[in-house]
């Protein structure tokens, strides 16, 4: 079964086709805001070199992140869902990034408002060890006690927490073929991680 990946929720933009643990095309970059932009290129790139026309399932990164990277991939998900006739599916992308470690690990994404999307994972096996939260660089050096901390946010939360080891990392389509069946299952929508800034005038 071929499955298109699909992940769009932070800097990276990436998709990967997957026919179960075998990579058959790839593209992996660090666009910044620019996703909308180079998302269905790469889709089309990746299809075009497998020789295929489409795929058998979609597997999208529904966040933590970017608010408009996830919006973005989540809805070409869904139309590539309803034009091929095949579902679509969510994962997380802290668990996309936890996934590539080989201990327990915490990761760290840079946030809004100076915050870091955080949450801990066990490694073997893997599994999610708490929730995902949003919190300050200081409160989540108070949450996470793992070693190893890795995202775009774990050079701050090491810093305020004064040890342990930051490894700068960015979700890649292609690690989800290492992720449990039960963490890409999720439903397709977003995965904010956080409250919105605007508030219904009571």
């Amino acid at each position: 079964m071929i499955v298109l990946v699909i992940e769009t929720a932070t800097a990276a933009c990436s998709v990967a086709l997957l026919d179960g643990d075998r990579v058959v095309a790839a593209r992996h970059e660090l666009v910044g805001r620019g996703h909308a932009e180079r998302l269905v290129p790469m889709i089309g790139e990746v299809l075009d070199e497998a020789g295929l026309n489409r795929a058998n399932l979609i597997q999208v990164d529904c966040g933590p992140g970017s608010f408009t990277g996830i919006r973005v991939g989540i809805a070409a998900a869904r139309g590539l869902s309803l034009a091929w006739g095949v579902p679509v599916a969510g994962f997380s992308a802290l668990a996309l990034i936890a996934v590539t470690a080989r201990e327990d690990v915490a990761v760290a994404i840079t946030g809004g408002h100076g915050e870091l999307f955080v949450q801990r994972f066990e490694h073997a096996p893997f599994a999610a060890a708490d929730v995902l939260r949003s919190l300050r660089p200081e409160a989540a050096a108070d949450l996470v006690t793992d070693d190893l901390v890795l995202g775009s946010g774990a050079d701050a939360l090491v810093a305020a927490r004064g040890t342990g080891r930051a490894q700068a990392a960015f979700p890649n389509a292609v690690d989800a073929r290492l992720l449990p069946a039960e963490l890409t299952s999720l439903a397709a929508v977003p995965l904010y991680g956080r409250a919105p800034d605007a508030k219904i005038p009571q």
